[in-house]
């Protein structure tokens, strides 16, 4: 554990690491799961406590609760008398192809029927599979990503880091960072208990990575502001990911909405956008756009694959990365089974969130305008180069004194949040609104 954080601290330039472990928790799988966890979350409150210290002269303890963690790596959600949506598409999931296996991600409507398109088969899984069975993985990679689809062919580590885009990524730092000259004369707003009030973070992020993210900097204070395109749903995390958060739509391709987003962007402190590289340059809000309406802006934004290489502008998820890094293929290995093996949680979407969060409060501290970008391969990387662990101890097993109250009223019926696992000195993770619905709000702070 110390280790992983000292490497993630010297990644993101925080000071080094000072914190009181607490809990036991256990992700089974051959990599340190919930070493990640733990330590992602812990390099929040590194940054958080710079902030309060530069503030306040005092320099707060942060506590990290690795069973906790461990339970928000996975849904940190409880609900009372429904259930949520299904998280996978029933098309999505693992193929057997002519020599190896190939993952079709499908839970979104267009990447299914390029998927389908491809396959040239109905929506019926038992179709798909005989159709899949018939091409090589790296051809039917290809051909579904030409299509505007997600998949991923399973490689292993050693094929991956022999792959053009796994050199590429491989190359880049955990965080791609440019520190502006641009000093921010920002007055803290903030308190003990909610240090990030005041805040306004603009977030362009979907499923999960960002979401994540601006989920932990409403925890600790900050307005969050999300905006959806018309016509989007994530109806399966929506009520995961929208906690603390107001949520509303625009369409930038109008002249209406793009005044709106104009006047939003200029406003905020923190912009978080997922969009592969290059999407906002398209819709004429590249990196000098952003900064001309904005110079004192802190933008951080993700990708899956990196931001080099030929893969910069492929559309990807974390299991997708999973399965060409080398992980599904390591479980594989690690459980002595004949198909991929995923992580038991979507730990590289969680991880990479809670370091994004991590880099806002930094910069935030420092009072600095600031472009950082990371990436889920990325990511990834840090995760297999800790190791494998040969434990497998089982999930931990949830408790009513996990939980913590009030009850939340959700649009979809009450439900209860796992305790966050987060402390630092005062504060810690809390939320005055509950989840709402995409769209529910006015675009506006």
């Amino acid at each position: 554990m110390p280790l992983l954080l000292d490497t993630i601290a010297r990644e993101l330039n925080l000071a080094p690491p000072v914190v009181r472990w607490q809990g036991v928790g256990s992700l089974p799988s051959t990599f340190a799961v919930t070493d990640l966890a733990a330590a992602s979350i812990a390099a929040v409150g590194l940054a958080l406590a710079e902030l309060k210290e530069r503030h306040t002269e005092h320099c707060p303890l942060v506590q990290v609760d690795r069973r906790l963690a461990s339970f928000w790596f996975a849904t940190s959600l409880r609900p009372q008398g429904w259930q949520p949506p299904p998280l996978w598409d029933a098309m999505a999931g693992d193929y057997p192809t002519r020599d190896g296996w190939i993952r079709l991600h499908t839970n979104a409507l267009h990447h299914r029927q390029a998927a389908l398109q491809v396959l040239g088969v109905p929506p019926e899984r038992g179709a798909v599979a005989a159709a899949v069975a018939h091409w090589d993985a790296e051809a039917l990679e290809g051909a579904v990503v030409a299509a505007g689809g997600c998949a991923a062919k399973m490689r292993s580590w050693a094929e991956w880091c022999e792959h053009p885009q796994g050199q590429a990524v491989n190359a880049e730092p955990l965080v791609l960072r440019e520190t502006l000259q641009q000093t921010v004369p920002r007055p803290w707003q903030g308190s003990s208990s909610r240090p990030l009030a005041g805040i306004k973070v603009l977030d362009l992020t979907r499923i999960l990575a960002g979401p994540t993210a601006s989920r932990v900097l409403a925890g600790f204070g900050a307005q969050v502001l999300r905006l959806d395109p018309p016509g989007w749903e994530e109806p399966a995390v929506v009520a995961e990911v929208t906690l603390g958060k107001r949520c509303a739509r625009l369409d930038l391709h109008t002249a209406q909405g793009r005044q709106v987003f104009e006047r939003l962007l200029g406003e905020a402190d923190v912009l978080l956008h997922g969009y592969r590289a290059d999407a906002l340059e398209t819709l004429g809000y590249g990196h000098e756009r952003r900064r001309q309406l904005n110079p004192a802006l802190v933008d951080v934004s993700l990708d899956a694959y990196g931001w080099s290489g030929p893969w910069r502008q492929r559309r990807g998820f974390d299991s997708l990365v999973q399965m060409s890094t080398g992980i599904a293929r390591e479980g594989m290995r690690w459980r002595q089974v004949e198909h991929p093996v995923l992580l038991p949680v979507q730990a590289l979407d969680h991880a990479t969130g809670y370091l994004m969060a991590a880099e806002v409060i930094r910069a935030l501290a420092r009072g600095q305008a600031s472009l950082s970008r990371f990436s889920l391969a990325r990511t990834a990387k840090l995760l297999i180069e800790y190791g494998t662990v040969s434990d497998d101890l089982p999930m931990p097993q949830e408790t009513a004194a996990d939980l913590a109250l009030p009850v939340e009223n959700t649009p979809w019926g009450p439900a209860q949040r796992v305790k966050g696992p987060l402390m630092v000195g005062e504060a810690h993770m809390h939320w005055e609104r509950g989840a709402c619905e995409l769209g529910s709000a006015e675009p506006s702070w």
